[in-house]
């Protein structure tokens, strides 16, 4: 790889390493796997991308195949991130906030941006981007766009895939493509090109069009999924086109996302929060039920249960104190209202204290920031599992984004339990519970053989009974090497089989980040395990979940 490297270097403005200590660092991401890229390219624009995917295009084309993975801070949790041949790091130079529009509100960035950064620029101007993950603070934008991520706030706003309007895209051959909502006269200009584009417009038309019946019996009972490719809002019945939501959670399988273009929502840092206290999970279900019902509900419905409020007393016991009493109750449900009209703010949540109090459920109720900001730290205490260790024993993230129908909110809880306790586990459950999306990270030691081996066994069981229940194998985390191996069995044969030609379409020789998504079995993935893990490359950030 070294004339690779010392090609790439001679035609890039950016940086080409491939010295072992950064073939190391780039070697994991939050993931559970390990995978050694053969060097790393520091991109300075959109023209070093192309460069570099067109040469290994043109490599591919005389048989000699070298994997591309972009990447963004590498807090991806699947193993999207990490990749065999030619890693591409954003971060560090396409980092910048392109264009704020003042009269559309919409944003242009570039992929590396932080997304806290890009979240305080909005600020300035009372406008958010809703379905910000827990990983705000130290994950990139464009991570955010190829997991199509969501957070706390997606119950009210929805993911990712919602707010981007448009992006410019470089294809596995280097063409550069900018996606967007196409009318049906503007689908037939595309689809007449001579180009790698116009291929792509005139196949992927052809195969929506075959695949049509399947397509749109496709769709999963959940209120957010990530899991596999989009294929349902490409092609609308007016005839329209867009690549947009196809690329959005495709993490880089499809092309590499240089600029995009995003819609941001009305901000109101005037809040009200409601901590409801639960001691069974069937009142909890019914209560979380009964206020989705309202008119203008909330923006954030999201839960710890006692297993995790224990793990905190035990490790760290002033964290929460003042905050949360003994005894620990079952279940706490924080219900938070951004409405931006006051009185109807203040309408639903009354509403919603009356349903509590219909069922008999403590709570508390508070609109002062600083008393808001303290009961958020129940929710987010849950950073205190990922990164504390049990001996060699650390929280490993293998289970922790399925989502299922929201009527089996209280099975999903109890069969989560279950595992747990078959395998004589500690456990502790978050996530959001308006979603029915919850998250949770077994203790176990990647150096023994015994625990590595019930690495697979907790997979097959819990993806199994999430697949069950009818729900999605990822709420809002994307697939990535670790949930690839199940989406045959998520989606069935006909779709997955659509999933591999859609793949074929936009990368025919394989070099856009294979082993993720599609064509992978848990053989597959087997090898890539760690045998320790760790998350130190995020050490100076403090971890949010």
């Amino acid at each position: 790889m070294s004339k690779v490297a010392q090609y790439l270097q001679e035609h890039l403005n950016g940086e080409v390493l491939r010295t072992p200590a950064i073939r190391k660092y780039f070697s994991t991401d939050g993931s559970v796997f390990e995978v050694m890229p053969s060097l790393v390219v520091y991109p300075r624009d959109e023209d070093d991308v192309r460069k570099t995917a067109r040469f290994t295009w043109q490599l591919a084309e005389r048989g000699r195949v070298i994997p591309i993975t972009a990447r963004g801070m590498g807090t991806d949790q699947g193993g999207a991130a990490v990749g065999s041949g030619i890693m591409i790091t954003f971060p560090a130079h396409m980092n910048r906030l392109l264009e704020y529009d003042h009269k559309t509100s919409n944003v242009t960035i570039e992929p590396g941006i932080n997304y806290g950064k890009l979240q305080q620029a909005l600020h300035m101007h009372k406008r958010f981007l809703p379905p910000f993950p827990s990983s705000i603070e130290y994950c990139s934008v464009g991570g955010a766009i190829a997991n199509n991520a969501g957070g706390e706030k997606t119950y009210k706003y929805g993911s990712t895939r919602n707010f981007i309007k448009s992006l410019r895209v470089v294809l596995a051959n280097g063409e550069v493509i900018e996606t967007k909502r196409l009318s049906k006269r503007e689908l037939n200009k595309k689809m007449g090109l001579t180009t790698f584009e116009g291929e792509i417009y005139r196949s992927l038309d052809a195969l929506l069009e075959e695949n049509k019946e399947a397509i749109q019996g496709m769709k999963l009972d959940v209120t957010k999924n990530s899991a596999g490719y989009d294929l349902m809002d490409i092609k609308r019945k007016d005839g329209s086109f867009d690549l947009t939501p196809l690329i959005v959670g495709s993490q880089g399988t499809l092309g590499i996302v240089t600029e995009a273009t995003i819609t941001t929502a009305p901000y109101n840092p005037n809040t009200t929060l409601i901590a409801a206290f639960f001691e069974d999970l069937h009142v909890a279900e019914h209560a979380i039920e009964e206020i989705k019902k309202l008119p203008d509900g909330p923006s954030a419905m999201e839960l710890v249960d006692d297993n995790l409020l224990k793990f905190i007393d035990e490790h760290n016991p002033n964290q929460l104190k003042g905050i949360v009493k003994k005894p620990f109750h079952k279940l706490i449900v924080l219900i938070e209202f951004d409405n931006m009209n006051d009185r109807t703010q203040k309408k639903m949540s009354k509403r919603t204290t009356k349903i509590l109090k219909k069922l008999e459920v403590p709570y508390q109720i508070e609109t002062d920031e600083y008393e808001i900001e303290q009961l958020w730290k129940i929710r987010h205490s849950a950073a205190a599992v990922i990164s504390q260790s049990e001996g060699k024993s650390k929280a490993l993230p293998i289970v922790e984004d399925g989502i299922v129908p929201s009527e089996k909110f209280n099975d999903y809880i109890t069969g989560v339990y279950e595992i747990f306790d078959k395998y004589k586990l500690k456990i502790a459950l978050w996530g959001h519970a308006g979603n029915a999306n919850i998250h949770m990270q077994p203790f176990l030691d990647l150096s023994q053989v015994g625990d590595r081996q019930k690495v697979f066994k907790i997979l097959e069981e819990y993806y199994t009974m999430v697949i069950g229940m009818g729900g999605s194998t990822s709420g809002e985390h994307s697939d990535g090497r670790l949930r690839a191996p199940f989406l045959k069995r998520l989606y069935g044969d006909d779709i997955y089989g659509v999933f591999q030609k859609v793949k074929l379409i936009f990368d025919p020789h394989g070099t856009m980040n294979p082993g993720v998504k599609i064509d992978v079995t848990l053989d597959d993935i087997k090898p890539l395990l760690r045998h320790e893990y760790g998350m130190e490359h995020l050490g100076h950030h403090l971890p949010r979940s």
